[in-house]
């Protein structure tokens, strides 16, 4: 099958966020600058275009290494100050006090574009950009209908369509689970996608459903998880950031003693960081390469503020990354790519609550 998820897309829109100089609020983890590192810590020469610009990136409660959104968007960044020689910079939240004082750090020191990662921004972001109209911002997964705002947001029930198909033809107990974070609208839409893919193929098997109520508590997502795998669920999807990261947890711990299990990752590709014995596949979406993208036609001089992008099957923004096919059978596969072009020409359309 094709590769579900684009990677020219993933170049072509990847963004690094430059931040220049400190200045954090009380209670806030500040982050480091980005270097002018490639992915795999090599030098990359960078054209200098973006040298006079600053970008700065605030994270949701996940905070900057969530193996997620938070982190995928500092990665874009990181890849704007290699490629440009913009400096960048994050602000870590640690709880969604810390969102609005994050912003109005970096929008304070005057710097060129100031990031919020997540729909909990949303607020917050309407109020900074609202009494700062000359400063530019830019939001993941959230709308903020303003003219100094580029809200980005992605159509993340498609893609969880996609690999509940995989859940429903590759489950051996007929139940499943779906770890997510915060019970909001776009968590929802994971899995509302979710239940639907699953219902297409499988439709007599059982979702099991657990908001655990944070995206930053990983002991939460062990929990959570050990409770399904108990109940006799064999795969998991989460959408639960941080809080994730204990779901892969515990699957790992089982896996060691033989136990027969699967996890679903979120976001980027999750068996780059927790491996293939564990990971059945992840529902990817392009934060990092919306990222990029937005960041980058900044320092080109084609700021897009007041507008809002949606990106979902049709775009490459959403779907399997090519490891899939490590652990997901070709039949199976073959059945994810018929389900993507019935989406992507209207033929289904997918659920969103």
């Amino acid at each position: 099958m094709k590769k579900t998820f684009s990677w020219t897309l993933v170049m072509l829109m990847a963004l690094t966020l430059v931040l220049s100089a400190c200045g954090g609020a009380k209670n806030n983890a500040e982050g480091g600058a980005g270097g002018n590192a490639g992915q795999n810590g090599e030098e990359v020469e960078s054209d200098g275009t973006g040298k006079d610009f600053n970008i700065g990136m605030v994270t949701d409660v996940g905070g900057v290494n969530d193996k997620s959104f938070n982190q995928s968007a500092w990665e874009a960044l990181k890849k704007v100050t290699a490629e440009t020689g913009a400096a960048t910079k994050y602000l870590e939240s640690k709880g969604d006090a810390d969102m609005e004082p994050n912003l109005n750090s970096f929008v304070k020191e005057g710097f060129d574009l100031t990031w919020g990662i997540g729909f909990l921004f949303n607020e917050a972001m309407t109020k900074v950009a609202t009494e700062n109209p000359e400063a530019k911002l830019g939001v993941i997964d959230s709308e903020v209908k303003l003219p100094n705002v580029v809200s980005v947001s992605f159509a993340e029930n498609e893609g969880s369509f996609l690999v509940g198909v995989v859940a429903g033809m590759m489950t051996k107990t007929n139940k499943i689970g779906f770890v997510g974070g915060l019970e909001i609208p776009v968590i929802k839409k994971f899995e509302a996608g979710f239940k639907a893919g699953i219902a297409a193929v499988k439709p007599d098997a059982k979702v099991e459903v657990n908001y655990t109520g944070d995206f930053g508590k990983p002991d939460l997502g062990k929990l959570a998880a050990a409770t399904m795998y108990d109940a006799g669920v064999d795969i998991i999807f989460h959408a639960a950031g941080g809080t994730g990261n204990g779901v892969f947890n515990e699957a790992i711990d089982r896996k060691k003693n033989g136990a027969d299990i699967w996890v679903i990752g979120v976001d980027k590709d999750q068996s780059l960081e927790f491996g293939d014995e564990v990971t059945l596949t992840s529902m990817m979406k392009g934060v990092e390469a919306a990222v990029h993208k937005v960041s980058k036609d900044l320092i080109a001089g084609n700021w897009a503020g007041g507008t809002t992008q949606v990106l979902g099957l049709k775009d490459d923004a959403v779907g399997l990354p090519e490891t899939s096919s490590k652990n997901v059978p070709a039949e199976v596969l073959a059945k994810v790519e018929e389900y993507k072009q019935k989406i992507v020409s209207g033929e289904i359309k997918v659920p969103t609550e």
